[in-house]
């Protein structure tokens, strides 16, 4: 079975800090959209240990810090970088876009 993939636009590139992170709904989907350094990185917004939103949280070069119970993950690959948390954070690919923030995803 092949996967099928469609793009979605989350937000202007303008509309998120450098070093910060802002929340994005879209449809079914609550997301945090991260800015380092110029580059885009969207995982989702919800932290896999408890109800904390990530975009909340503390984002310190890649790792983003939940402000929940500061569990922390790596916002490149969605890999847990410190407990509480122990299941990975969903990551999304960024695409190249001059002016917005546009990931990939699965169309069902």
């Amino acid at each position: 079975m092949t996967q099928t993939l469609t793009t979605l636009k989350l937000c202007e590139k303008s509309e998120v800090p450098e070093g910060e992170a802002i929340k994005v709904e879209n449809g079914d989907l609550v997301l945090a959209v991260y800015n380092v350094e110029g580059l885009f990185y969207v995982t989702d917004d919800l932290c896999t240990h408890g109800p904390g939103s990530l975009a909340e949280g503390f984002l310190d070069g890649y790792v983003i810090e939940c402000d929940f119970h500061g569990g922390c993950f790596d916002i490149r690959n969605g890999e847990v970088v410190a407990p509480p948390c122990m299941i990975p954070l969903r990551t999304y690919e960024v695409r190249p876009d001059d002016t917005h923030v546009v990931i990939a995803v699965s169309k069902d």
